[in-house]
């Protein structure tokens, strides 16, 4: 074989074996890929059903419950807009606190009830998960052009 064929070959092994590390690479980081929806994006369907995914708002106030079992946890994820109530089977992080951010990730099951795998709690009092609070921030501005638009049809009927 010649020098030139050589090269060839050794080239074109090398670009081989670098598609197929590229190709485990992706594969690796798309099913280990996790999206963050609110609690308004999953009950408008935006949330892939069957797959993994992140919710995360504020804890509402009251809503902490302990199952019968001693070791799941129901309690309500809000963004003040839409409620979703989560189960959480486990010990809760130290700093979950109701009325503060948390970010769940796992599943939508049954009853529309997100079934999370694992909890993350602020941590310290100013904190709030960046996607939980752009989610609190839009729902309050939905509310506010809402109220407003309720407003000037209310007055519009009035005149």
């Amino acid at each position: 074989m010649k020098p030139r064929h050589k090269r060839m070959v050794l080239i074109v092994g090398g670009l081989a074996i670098l598609g197929i590390a590229a190709t485990l690479v992706l594969n690796a980081f798309q099913s280990n890929l996790v999206f963050f929806f609110s609690p308004t994006q999953v009950a408008a369907g935006e949330a892939p059903t069957g797959k993994s995914f992140r919710i995360g708002g504020m804890v509402k106030e009251g809503s902490l419950a302990r199952q019968p079992d001693g070791v799941t946890m129901r309690f309500v994820v809000t963004d003040t807009d839409r409620e979703m109530t989560v189960a959480y089977r486990g010990i809760l992080p130290d700093l979950f606190r109701e009325g503060k951010g948390v970010v769940a990730q796992g599943k939508l099951a049954e009853g529309g009830i997100f079934a999370a795998s694992e909890v993350l709690a602020k941590h310290d009092e100013n904190y709030m998960p960046p996607e939980a609070a752009k989610a609190v921030g839009d729902a309050h501005q939905r509310a506010a052009a809402n109220k407003a638009a309720a407003e000037a049809a209310g007055k519009t009927l009035a005149q």
